[in-house]
């Protein structure tokens, strides 16, 4: 096991306009789901603010 967060690196991810399908972890592992969990909860923030601006 590492000391890596999932989910911090997949909402780092999303602040840098990194796309959900470059998440680095096994599909259908827990790594896999936190990341995309991490990616989801920045990129709906993001989606939401800029919906709102327009």
């Amino acid at each position: 096991m590492n000391d890596r967060d999932a989910f911090a690196e997949g909402e780092r991810a999303a602040r840098k306009n990194i796309p959900a399908e470059a998440n680095p972890y096994q599909d259908g592992s827990d790594e896999h789901a936190l990341w995309s969990a991490g990616h989801e909860k920045v990129a709906g923030a993001i989606e939401a603010r800029e919906s709102e601006g327009s």
